[in-house]
């Protein structure tokens, strides 16, 4: 019987089948960090339960940490205490931590691929829901909550319906100026943020297969922003180029076993999948957000819709619109802002920062504009580094702050003040995501840095 990529790796993890119910499936990997995992730790010492597999547990702290003078005590009391249950719980049960100061540390969806844990055909879940970004691997990556975390501590299992397969195909060549972002972006504004409910979802087509792990993983990540339960992408040798030599992927013979395997992890020509979609990529355009949730996006030269053109009560989109302080029919270059955010577990990668360099370069940052760029990873800043990113940032006026979440969610001091805007590479333009009151425009690396050079929303074509 032919099978969906989705199906060769779910059914090869089904421990059990419960009749007119849920799975018992197999975990490979779980990923922890500070917010989401204490609570689970104190529910497995009331039970006297312990950590099933610690060996395929691994632990960084990334939501709470401050993004300068990390080698300072974290100054928030409530931060400092869940790190501190972090690097205890990781301690008393055996479980790899990699805290603040640790070479290895970072946001948990960066470090993960960056040290070949994320494999091809592997599941992998994590107490916060941007854990699909590992499915640009091949992987089946899923968000849980924190009952479900103490559920695979204890058992290594969740207990999980099989989600419906949905295919999105995305074919042609993409214009300049539109990246991996603004394809996701795209993506969501058509489908609505809840277009997707119910589906894990298949990225197809040569849109990516032409892209980057790192663009691969920017989509992937936001597929939980459509309502899917994950996204996942066939492995190439574009995967297998980026795995190899990590330091937890296979070597030697083990290596060649595994890269012969990976390789029969794709959808067979007749499989069936639930819904499907086609995009034409010379349809998609630089996207930047203009409302309170990741589906209500436009491209940059687009007017923002009247409320009878998108789907939803007239009365919740204008409530949208009124927070934001814009207007239907506004037109989106031009306004200016006040913040610009580079980073997260969407954008904090390499490429990332090399796209937002290639457009500041030879610039300057407008004066009216507050600028965070923090990296994924101690990987990603050294990497900065030694490019010479960090010289064309420097110049520029840019400063760049220490590895960790920072404004994506604003759990740290890293805080968009009230009422100001605030050109975001992360995922989520929620009211008050990025700060009490804060306003987010959710763009591309490329987006935000012609926003920082110019202090005010650009078309970033017009600056190459």
């Amino acid at each position: 019987m032919s099978k969906t990529l989705f199906d060769k790796v779910w059914d090869s993890h089904v421990v059990r089948k419960i009749e007119d119910g849920p799975d018992v499936f197999f975990i490979d990997r779980h990923f922890i960090h500070e917010v989401t995992s204490p609570v689970a730790f104190l529910g497995l010492k009331a039970r006297g339960v312990k950590v099933l597999y610690p060996e395929r547990t691994f632990a960084t702290a990334d939501h709470n940490t401050p993004t300068i003078n990390q080698h300072l005590p974290v100054e928030d009391a409530l931060s400092a205490n869940q790190l501190k249950a972090l690097e205890d719980n990781a301690a008393e049960y055996g479980i790899s931590h990699w805290g603040l100061g640790h070479i290895k540390n970072g946001i948990v969806h960066v470090v993960g691929p960056e040290n070949g844990i994320t494999l091809p055909g592997a599941t992998i879940v994590c107490g916060d829901s941007h854990t699909s970004t590992h499915g640009a691997f091949g992987a089946i990556a899923f968000g849980i909550g924190t009952s479900e975390v103490e559920m695979v501590l204890s058992t290594q299992c969740i207990m999980q319906p099989k989600p419906k397969k949905m295919r999105i195909n995305v074919n042609g060549q993409l214009s300049k100026g539109v990246g991996p972002k603004d394809v996701a972006l795209y993506i969501i504004a058509q489908l609505t943020t809840s277009g997707g409910t119910g589906y894990f979802v298949e990225y197809a087509g040569d849109v990516f297969e032409n892209m980057t792990m790192e663009g691969r993983m920017t989509v992937c990540n936001l597929s939980i922003e459509m309502g899917a339960r994950g996204g996942m992408i066939a492995p190439d040798q574009t995967t297998f180029d980026f795995l190899e030599g990590r330091l937890y992927a296979p070597k030697g013979e083990a290596w060649t076993k595994a890269v012969e395997y990976w390789k029969t992890l794709k959808t067979d020509a007749d499989a069936v999948f639930d819904a499907e979609l086609n995009i034409n990529a010379s349809d998609i355009e630089p996207m930047i957000t203009y409302g309170t949730n990741p589906g209500m996006g436009i491209g940059i030269s687009k007017h923002i819709p009247n409320a009878n053109q998108v789907e939803g009560g007239e009365e919740t989109y204008k409530k949208s619109l009124a927070y934001m302080g814009f207007h239907e029919d506004d037109v989106m270059i031009g306004k200016p802002i006040d913040y610009v955010f580079l980073g997260s577990c969407t954008n904090g990668r390499i490429e990332d920062f090399r796209a937002f360099a290639e457009i500041v370069k030879g610039r300057k940052k407008a004066d009216n504009v507050t600028a965070w760029l923090v990296p994924g990873s101690h990987v990603v800043e050294a990497q900065i580094k030694e490019e010479g990113i960090l010289d064309i940032l420097t110049e520029a006026g840019f400063v760049l702050r220490q590895p960790g979440c920072s404004a994506c969610l604003a759990m740290n001091d890293d805080k968009v003040p009230a009422g100001k805007y605030a050109v975001s590479t992360s995922n989520r333009n929620f009211e008050g995501r990025q700060g009490p009151g804060s306003r987010t425009l959710l763009a591309s690396p490329i987006m935000a840095a012609a926003a920082a050079v110019t202090g005010k929303l650009t078309d970033p074509r017009e600056l190459f």
